[in-house]
């Protein structure tokens, strides 16, 4: 386990105190991971954990294809809108968004002030292998669904370059993917105390 990118006690209390009210918040398309290691990045700092969409399905009492079957894609994100606004007034938390969330001018605003954003950035071959696997994608309920991705990825990476960090995910322990997103956000907020035990003054500049 020593072997863990894990920042110390200290980084985390020192990343918590420089990240202040924001959220940490994770986008990325379905598939990459979000709502997995959004949860071990929040355990790992002893921050709460919230998933826009559990959060949705809650506040309607329905599921996210249930929603989309009944209403469509625009009124379903007109709710995740409003959702992800009021979750963002909650922090410090580790927020998971849904993957089209961030592809809204205003909520990317609204994350972009309340939060810091996070890209799990994934290949196509990752996200079919995980997303096949599953049978609750609304937008692969499609013939050709690699096809679909392909599309959405063209669509989508280019805004999800615009947050604040870009973490690659791949095919290895959540441990491991987390404690790099949580050594990129040391780095993104000045936090020195990254990730090797070492005592502090040996890795302050």
């Amino acid at each position: 386990m020593n072997a863990l990118p894990n920042p110390t006690d200290e980084g985390c209390a020192a990343l918590i105190e420089a990240l202040g009210s924001r959220s940490i918040v994770f986008v990325g398309l379905m598939g990459a991971g979000k709502t997995a290691i959004g949860r071990k990045v929040a355990t790992m700092l002893s921050l709460p954990f919230m998933d826009s969409d559990q959060e949705i399905e809650s506040v309607s009492r329905m599921t996210v294809p249930e929603l989309f079957e009944r209403y469509g894609e625009p009124e379903f994100r007109a709710l995740e809108q409003r959702v992800i606004l009021r979750l963002l007034e909650n922090g410090p938390q580790v927020l998971s968004t849904g993957g089209g969330a961030f592809m809204n001018a205003q909520t990317r605003e609204a994350i972009s002030a309340h939060g810091v954003s996070v890209w799990l950035k994934a290949d196509l071959d990752l996200l079919m292998e995980r997303v096949s696997k599953k049978q609750n994608r609304p937008l692969l309920k499609n013939p050709d669904p690699r096809g679909v991705l392909e599309r959405l990825m063209g669509e989508r990476y280019p805004v999800y370059a615009t947050a604040d960090l870009t973490v690659p995910t791949r095919d290895d322990r959540k441990e491991i993917i987390a404690g790099e997103v949580v050594a990129a956000l040391c780095a993104q907020l000045g936090v020195a105390t990254i990730a090797t035990g070492a005592p502090t003054d040996e890795v302050q500049p």
